[in-house]
């Protein structure tokens, strides 16, 4: 998945610190990331490669991957004076960058670029948020309201018949890729629970012996996802909410398609480890 980064360690304590010129400075507008042109490196530029100081970009501290800092050039104006070897690219891509730490890396500062953007001002009485000067977290000085990073729990469902499972398209997409039935945690909720409705709203279902799978940070929509295998309980008949999915059907092992290549997510994990026989009973 997308945050397997091997031997690689992330580090995301706060450090408040200026970058270095081999130290990476992270741009983004209106959902695309800022990514070398060239077939020599392709990725994020270093502050060396942007040619001006860390005062003229706003450089903001987010994380490190080993000993490679990573910066957010909160200069809005940045993105006006990019490099010329670099151009901005659908975040998208950040999928499929290679190497995967640095892949990684660039999708999680647009998580955090897009909490920074949401919250210049005070929800509670108007002022201007700063940043507290040892940690990640922003504040009100007029308040003392403080905000944290952006999180919102989900569950992905596979859901089993024995050597079936359903698999889903959602509505609304283009995408033809296969899902699996999926939503956000409400208030108040267990994702046990969220399993359950979700299960029941989407395809009208009922199950049972619910097995934890896995996790995985998905930092383009700000989610933390559960992963969860069940059984069905009782009628198997598929009741589509048709507002949520475009389709949804029983599929057996052996008619799962073989062309899910896609190794980024938690649900082509899910699909293609039960493809296999190693779900959790």
């Amino acid at each position: 998945m997308i945050q397997d980064i091997g031997d690689h360690a992330f580090d995301n304590g706060y450090e408040p610190c200026q970058p270095e010129a081999t130290d990476y400075v992270l741009s983004y507008r209106r959902g695309q990331v800022l990514l070398s042109r060239g077939t020599v490196r392709h990725g994020p530029p270093t502050l060396s490669d942007w040619g001006m100081s860390s005062e003229q970009l706003l450089c903001r501290y987010l994380f490190k991957v080993d000993e490679r800092r990573f910066f957010l050039a909160e200069n809005e104006t940045a993105e006006l004076r990019a490099p010329g070897s670099f151009a901005f690219e659908p975040v998208s891509r950040l999928r499929f960058l290679e190497p995967r730490w640095l892949g990684f890396a660039a999708v999680t500062g647009y998580q955090l670029r897009n909490w920074y953007d949401a919250n210049r001002y005070c929800g509670h009485c108007g002022a201007e948020l700063g940043h507290v000067a040892t940690s990640r977290e922003l504040a009100c000085p007029a308040c003392g309201l403080v905000v944290y990073p952006k999180i919102s729990p989900a569950v992905i469902v596979g859901i089993t018949d024995g050597d079936r499972i359903v698999l889903t398209k959602y509505a609304g997409r283009a995408s033809a890729n296969h899902a699996l039935v999926a939503g956000f945690c409400e208030i108040g909720e267990r994702p046990e629970d969220t399993v359950r409705r979700e299960v029941a709203e989407e395809v009208g279902l009922r199950v049972t012996n619910l097995r934890y799978f896995g996790s995985q940070p998905w930092s383009f929509t700000d989610t933390m996802l559960l992963g969860f295998f069940c059984d069905v309980e009782g009628p198997t008949g598929i009741h589509l909410d048709h507002s949520e999915l475009r389709q949804g059907v029983w599929v057996s092992r052996a008619d799962i398609p073989s062309d899910l290549s896609d190794s980024s997510s938690l649900t082509n994990l899910m699909i293609t480890t039960f493809a296999r026989g190693g779900e959790p009973r």
